[in-house]
Order: structure tokens, then sequence, then C-alpha cells
């Protein structure tokens, strides 16, 4: 099982936010890149990266600071934030993106995410953020009708890498996190699915360890890990010995 640790990017900077409100943000770090690299040299494996800003505006914003990361480090880093069609796709791709997440999109334009499947195998993962079970959008100005797990069963045969849950009303305030929805939604669809939103102590990492939390892919961290709140150490090595489903 991942532990991905959240670079979130707001005006050049590594922030996190309460809620999802861009008003409530905590500047952590002035410089991503640094930050990218310390997550390297404490053990993660992977980085999961946001343009906060992109998200809102429906365009890349925080373009430099994504490039000064992938320069700095050579982690594989998952980044979504603002991407909003297959030309955007491929260029984050090519600039040396691991795996893009498309979360508007998925709503929006299905079609296109199911043909950015077949263009990148291997390489899309769709970002389903849910406020009270429903899915929401455009940074999470919008709420839908649709379930988080209606809009991941459209995509069950698509070939998505991974999808990303997030429980909006727990992110950010460290109110643990939602692992009986994380689970309703990873046992609907054949897609490994990473947990996100209100990770906030040993105490989640350990419930992740369990065995009905094998069939995740992983999970992300944000407000917790740069509050210390996790001890780093212990809960790689933790996770690092659980064995997938």
């Amino acid at each position: 099982m991942i532990l991905f640790p959240a670079i979130d990017l707001k005006d050049g900077q590594c922030v996190r936010l309460k809620l999802g409100d861009m008003r409530e943000a905590t500047v952590y770090n002035s410089d991503p890149a640094g930050q990218a690299r310390a997550f390297e040299a404490q053990g993660f494996e992977w980085l999961h990266l946001v343009d906060l800003n992109g998200a809102f505006a429906g365009s890349p914003v925080n373009g430099r600071a994504v490039e000064a990361i992938l320069d700095a480090t050579r982690l594989p880093v998952q980044l979504g934030g603002g991407i909003r069609d297959l030309a955007q796709i491929e260029a984050w791709l090519m600039k040396g993106i691991r795996r893009v997440i498309l979360g508007t999109l998925a709503l929006r334009q299905p079609v296109l995410v199911r043909e950015a499947c077949k263009l990148f195998p291997g390489r899309i993962a769709v970002g389903i953020d849910a406020r009270a079970g429903r899915v929401a959008v455009e940074g999470w100005a919008e709420t839908s009708e649709l379930t988080a797990i209606e809009l991941a069963k459209h995509f069950a045969d698509a070939g998505v890498s991974a999808i990303i849950f997030t429980d909006i009303d727990r992110d950010g305030i460290l109110k643990g996190l939602n692992i009986e929805s994380t689970l309703d939604l990873a046992r609907a669809v054949p897609i490994p699915v990473i947990a996100s939103g209100g990770l906030a102590s040993m105490d989640d990492i350990r419930r992740l360890c369990e065995p009905d939390c094998r069939l995740l892919e992983g999970a992300i961290t944000g407000r917790a890990l740069y509050d210390g709140r996790i001890d780093v150490t212990k809960a790689l090595r933790l996770m690092r010995e659980v064995r997938p489903c």
C-alpha cells in the first residue's frame, strides 16, 4: 500500500486548504521543489500534486512549480487540477508526469476520459471528490446530483489506472479518513482506489493496514504530515508490509 504525500499548489506555494476553501489556505512551504526533495529523502515512493488555482481556473496555472518539482526529484508524480483536454494531458505526460488525474472532465466529458485511457494506457486516473456523497467539480465549487459510486461505475471498463476518492467534508480538518465510504467505492468497481481527505494520525495509518483495506492502492496525506502528526518512518514501514488482496 502506498502513502502519497500531497503537495497542493496555490500561487506557486505549497499549501493546505480547509474543506476545499481557497480562502482557508495555510502556507507550509514557499519552495514546492524543496518540499518534494524532502519527501523523497524521507522515503516516500510517489508524489501527489494538485494545481489548486488550475482547478478553479479550468486550465493549468502552477506549471512552473510542477516543472520545478519534476526537475527536483526522481519520484513518480501524479498531477490533477485544471487539466481539461487531451493536449494538456499529453503535454504533462511528455514533461514527465507519471499519471494525470482527471476530475471535472470525468463528470463533464466522460467520453474524452475514455479516449485518454486508450491513448495513454496506465497513465490516467480519475479524481472523484464528494461532498455529502455527491460529486463536486470545478475546484469543488459545484456539486452535482451524481453519487461517487455512480460516477465510478461509468469508468469500470475504461482502463482507468486509479480512482482518487476525496471526502471534501473531511479534507484538511484532521477528522480521519472516511474508510467506510472509500471501501464501498472500492468494492463497487474493479479499479484501484486511493483514499483522500482527513487522514489525521497514526490511527488512520493503522486502520489502513487492517485486512479489509487491502483492496485499496493507498492513501494521501497532507496536513497531518506537515503538522508532524504521523511518524513517517513508522507509517511507511507499516504500509509497505500490507499485501494487496
